[in-house]
C-alpha cells in the first residue's frame, strides 16, 4: 500500500522551489534559509474521536484540517510556510482509498499557500486513524512574531470571529496566513497567538507569556452567527458570548499591537479578515472585564 501510495503522490503533489528532494528518497532536502532567516516548525496530531468523528465527516474534510491547524500556527508566528510531513496511522480496511481522500483534501491549500508536501509515513492497523502533521516555515529573524513580547498597554486585536466552530468552521477556515504576510513587514505587531483552544485561554496564555493580564470588553467579542445558532439549537447550553470565549477551534488570530498602531489598522482595516479591538495588555496578572470582574479563562485542555 505505502509504495502505492508514494508514487500517487509523486504524481499529485506540488513542488516547492526550496525543495531539492522531496517524496520518495529516505529523506526530504531543502534549501536552508539564507543568514538572517529562522526556520519555524510546528507538529499538530489529529485524532478520531477526539478531533473528527469518521463517519459524519467526508475525509477530505478531515485531510484539510490537518494541514490547516499547522498552516494557523505557522501564521501566528508571522512565518511563511514552506514543507509539510504527513504521517498517518490508518484503519487497516480501505486503507489506501482513506490516505487518497485525506491527501486530496490537503492539495488545494498546499497549493494555495506553496507548500511542499514533502515527506511523512504511514502504517496500517485495527485502531482508529491518526494524522500528524509537521510543517517548517520561514520568516526574517527581525520579524518573527512571539508570544512573549506583549507589553502593558497594548491593544489586543482579533481577526474574524468566534464560536460555533462545531458547526464547519473547525474543518473549513482559512488559516490567516495573509495577515501575516501583510503585518509582518511593518513590525506593528508586539505578540501573537491563534486561538486554537479558545479566545479566553489563548489570551490568558500569550498575557501571561508576556508577564502581564488583559482587560477585556465583552460587549465586543465578535460572536459569530454559528455560536448564536448552536445556542438556538441547544437554549440549556452555553450563550453566544460563553461559546464565543471557550469553544476553540476558530484559528483566528490574537494580535498585541501598539495603540497608535492599532488605531491605524482598525481604521484602514488593510486585511483580508476585519480586526476588531478587544481589549487591552494590563500589569496586573489574570484576566478581567471593563468593569474589574476577573474571568476564567475557559477552553479545550488537551490531557
Amino acid at each position: 500500500m505505502e509504495a502505492e501510495l508514494i508514487q500517487w503522490l509523486k504524481q499529485r503533489a506540488s513542488k516547492h522551489e526550496r525543495l531539492s528532494i522531496g517524496l520518495g528518497d529516505d529523506a526530504a532536502a531543502i534549501t536552508w534559509p539564507t543568514p538572517g532567516r529562522e526556520s519555524v516548525v510546528t507538529t499538530d496530531l489529529l485524532t478520531e474521536g477526539v478531533d473528527f468523528l469518521m463517519g459524519e465527516v467526508d475525509p477530505r474534510r478531515i485531510g484539510r484540517k490537518a494541514l490547516a491547524v499547522n498552516l494557523s500556527d505557522i501564521a501566528a508566528m508571522g512565518a511563511e510556510p514552506l514543507a509539510a510531513f504527513v504521517s498517518l496511522a490508518l484503519p487497516s480496511r480501505g486503507a489506501l482509498e482513506l490516505a487518497q481522500q485525506l491527501y486530496e483534501g490537503m492539495f488545494p491549500l498546499a497549493e494555495q499557500f506553496n507548500v511542499s508536501i514533502a515527506g511523512g509515513d504511514t502504517n496500517t492497523w485495527d485502531g482508529r486513524l491518526v494524522i500528524s502533521v509537521t510543517l517548517i516555515g520561514e520568516v526574517d529573524a527581525r520579524q518573527v512574531w512571539r508570544r512573549d513580547r506583549a507589553m502593558a498597554g497594548d491593544w489586543i486585536l482579533v481577526t474574524g470571529d468566534f464560536g460555533g466552530s462545531r458547526l464547519a468552521k473547525q474543518f473549513d477556515f482559512t488559516p490567516r496566513l495573509a495577515v501575516a504576510k501583510r503585518l509582518r513587514p511593518s513590525g506593528q505587531v508586539r505578540a501573537a497567538i491563534d486561538v486554537s483552544d479558545g479566545l479566553s485561554l489563548d489570551l490568558s496564555r500569550l498575557a501571561a507569556a508576556s508577564g502581564c493580564g488583559a482587560r477585556i470588553d465583552l460587549d465586543a467579542i465578535p460572536i459569530s452567527a454559528d455560536a448564536r445558532r448552536m445556542s438556538q439549537l441547544d437554549p440549556d447550553g452555553p450563550d453566544p458570548l460563553t461559546r464565543a470565549l471557550s469553544d476553540g477551534e476558530d484559528f483566528e488570530l490574537i494580535l498585541a499591537v501598539p495603540p497608535d498602531e492599532a488605531a491605524r489598522l482598525l481604521e484602514t482595516q488593510p486585511l483580508d479578515a476585519p480586526l476588531t479591538h478587544i481589549g487591552e495588555l494590563i500589569a496586573r496578572p489574570g484576566l478581567f472585564t471593563t468593569d474589574g470582574r476577573e474571568l476564567t479563562p475557559r477552553g479545550f485542555l488537551h490531557g
